[in-house]
């Protein structure tokens, strides 16, 4: 077993110090993947919520090195369904409840995982007083090894705390008080160019527009908002509207 270092206790605090006080709750999401990748070694990660719509089982996802929505793909796999509706908080190995021979013959294999290159995941279902609250998902590349009981452990040290924040956000609808773009500028470290990008994204300009008044490409300008989303933890327009006031 991994014995954790001081630095190793240091970032695990710092994590949990995030998950309760980072008032962006898909900021938080985006933060906790991004350091836990510091104790934790994966490739690509989603961290998605439990809908609360009727028929529908995972919602608004976010994500790390990784921009494909795979809620619809998750809802389709007996295996996962099961395991996320049952209301038990649970870390696994997806080899753990399939064999990798059976594993790699799968459409779900075949359609995300090769195109990806990935090749082995560990999920932490998440859930509280019997209700699934959401799913974090990590993904390792093909050639290396499969996660071990030492990556399990980390995350079972972080889970209880993940949770709870998860309830309460249920629980109160806890909604994050919009911040003007001058503070997402000096919250998020965003640039110069990001910052009059996102002034004209919040007062409505098209991205043509845009483009026109700052004289840069179509390609220059996706990827500044790629930027800025990637900072915030959000991905899409919509989020940012919901995040971000449309006046200072």
């Amino acid at each position: 077993m991994r014995k954790l270092e001081t630095n190793d206790w240091i970032i695990l605090n710092n994590i949990i110090y995030k998950i309760y006080t980072e008032e962006c709750f898909d900021h938080m999401r985006y933060e906790f993947l991004e350091q836990l990748k510091m104790l934790l070694d994966f490739d690509s990660a989603d961290f998605y919520m439990a809908s609360r719509e009727e028929g529908e089982l995972l919602c608004d996802p976010v994500t790390y090195n990784c921009d494909i929505d795979l809620s619809d793909m998750y809802e389709n796999l007996d295996y996962s369904r099961g395991i996320m509706t049952s209301g038990k908080m649970l870390i696994y190995r997806e080899t753990d409840i399939i064999s990798d021979e059976a594993r790699v013959e799968t459409d779900y294999y075949k359609k995300v995982y090769q195109p990806n290159h990935w090749h082995y995941a560990l999920q932490l279902v998440l859930a509280g007083h019997e209700k699934f609250l959401g799913a974090v998902t990590f993904y390792r590349t093909i050639g290396k090894e499969d996660f071990q009981y030492d990556d399990i452990f980390i995350l079972d040290l972080l889970k209880d705390h993940l949770a709870y924040r998860l309830e309460q956000f249920y629980k109160t609808g806890e909604v994050s008080e919009k911040i003007t773009v001058s503070e997402a500028v000096a919250r998020y470290d965003l640039t110069r160019r990001e910052h009059a990008i996102l002034k004209c994204l919040m007062s409505g300009m098209e991205n043509e527009e845009i483009c026109r008044q700052l004289v840069i490409t179509q390609n220059t300008l996706k990827k500044h908002i790629l930027n800025i989303y990637r900072k915030l933890g959000i991905k899409k327009r919509v989020q940012l509207f919901k995040m971000v006031k449309e006046y200072e």
